[in-house]
């Protein structure tokens, strides 16, 4: 076992000046029954904690580094921005070039506005929908995690699951008033909803594949039905691709799906690495942000240069030929060697992919959504989790949570991950 001395010391001095000790709550480990690890660097697809030991990373800073950790690229474009300031809460033409690479790979987003979360860009989005329509309800989807706004935590995903809280204190009964929650996937349920009180709905934002209760793919015609329904009823439809953006395509699960929304939320990969956000789409909604229009919306750090400069060095690796191929690959290598490894140990597990984000759920039944993810057996993915820490690999501390392959992962990578999952699916 892997001496974590130094981990567990600097959790010690966390705990008495950080909430939990640690600056998001799942960090904390308690889902999984350990402390956690406290990183010092890392490089391409390895970390290295403060102890000095050395793991394959499948968590891949959940989602963003799809060239691996501290990407030459990046970072030497990084290192030139540093020489010219770092912030200027003013307008850049870096900006504008880092919107004119967002708006052509991503079908819908005619227009962007840049952030500096995901959270600030789903909950703007929110309030851009409400101001477009002039209606107040939204639709959201049971399990689906959009960034930890007030109206937004209701029945929401990942952290929540995770920690078991079905809601949170601190959001208010009014907050959450105009928040209609519905199963994901299940469309006849959205058809009802909006027979019911589409006048008053302003927007529908749903994950397109849904990141935050696991990896788990739309049913077939789920999304189409939601853009059919949003037509008819003149509602906007939001697609969350804060995971997914830049991740399952170029243009995101949109592109991949082929269902283009109004409006589509970013965050995560677009900053190389760095905080940043964005929500774009059609230029007769953007246009009513202001200053050109009513629905206001602002941010000292949007448009950070150094955010910026990070985010236009990855996307343009990531536009290179071949780079989605190659993450399908590496994917599908996965999710083979994961398989044959589960099918070995004849163990209850499904596994679910889209490209090169899976997760692996300690349950016999399909999952399609928050009701059956739930049925998954916690327990077995903390001991699951801590048999792959023990060997080196490093996975979310999460049952709900994805599995990242990134580019920097090699086949032999791949392949120690899933032997080691196979030494541990034994022994469970």
């Amino acid at each position: 076992m892997p001496d974590r001395n130094k981990s567990a010391e600097l959790f010690e001095a966390a705990k008495r000046v950080i909430p939990g000790g640690v600056n998001s709550p799942v960090r904390a480990f308690r889902s999984v029954g350990t402390e956690p690890v406290f990183y010092h660097h890392a490089k391409g697809s390895r970390v290295w904690d403060a102890d000095g030991n050395e793991y394959i990373d499948f968590v891949g800073s959940w989602g963003p580094m799809i060239l691996g950790h501290a990407p030459d690229t990046v970072l030497d474009a990084v290192r030139r921005q540093l020489d010219l300031g770092t912030s200027y809460g003013a307008p850049t033409e870096i900006e504008v070039r880092m919107a004119e690479a967002v708006a052509a790979a991503v079908p819908s987003i005619e227009m962007v506005r840049m952030v500096s979360s995901g959270t600030e860009a789903t909950m703007s989005a929110i309030r851009l929908a409400r101001g477009f329509t002039g209606r107040e309800k939204f639709i959201k989807f049971d399990g689906n995690y959009h960034g930890h706004s007030d109206a937004l935590l209701v029945a929401a995903g990942s952290g929540l699951l995770t920690l078991g809280i079905p809601s949170t204190p601190g959001v208010t009964k009014g907050a959450a008033a105009d928040t209609v929650v519905l199963p994901y996937n299940d469309l006849d349920a959205v058809a009802a909803a909006l027979a019911a009180e589409g006048g008053e709905v302003a927007a529908i934002i749903v994950e397109p594949v849904a990141g935050n209760m696991g990896v788990v793919p739309p049913a077939d015609g789920f999304l189409q039905g939601l853009r059919d329904l949003c037509d008819r009823y003149g509602v906007v439809l939001i697609f969350d691709e804060v995971i997914t953006g830049f991740r399952v395509a170029l243009g995101g699960a949109q592109e991949r799906y082929g269902v283009t929304p109004d409006l589509t939320t970013l965050g995560k990969i677009i900053g190389g690495g760095f905080p940043v956000g964005a929500f774009g789409g059609k230029r007769e909604i953007m246009e009513r942000l202001a200053p050109v229009g009513p629905v206001y919306q602002a941010g000292t750090l949007s448009g950070n240069p150094i955010a910026m400069v990070a985010g236009l060095a990855l996307l343009a690796e990531l536009s290179k030929p071949g780079v989605y191929e190659e993450l399908e690959r590496k994917g599908a290598r996965l999710e083979t060697g994961l398989r044959a490894a589960v099918e070995a140990a004849g163990i209850d597990a499904y596994l679910t992919r889209v490209g090169s984000m899976a997760c692996m759920f300690f349950t016999a039944e399909e999952v399609r959504d928050w009701t059956s993810a739930a049925t998954s057996d916690t327990e077995r993915y903390a001991a699951y989790f801590r048999g792959m820490l023990e060997r080196g690999i490093t996975l979310a501390p999460s049952q709900f949570e994805a599995t990242f392959v990134g580019l920097a992962h090699t086949d032999d990578d791949i392949d120690a991950m899933t032997e080691a999952a196979a030494e541990v699916f034994s022994a469970l």
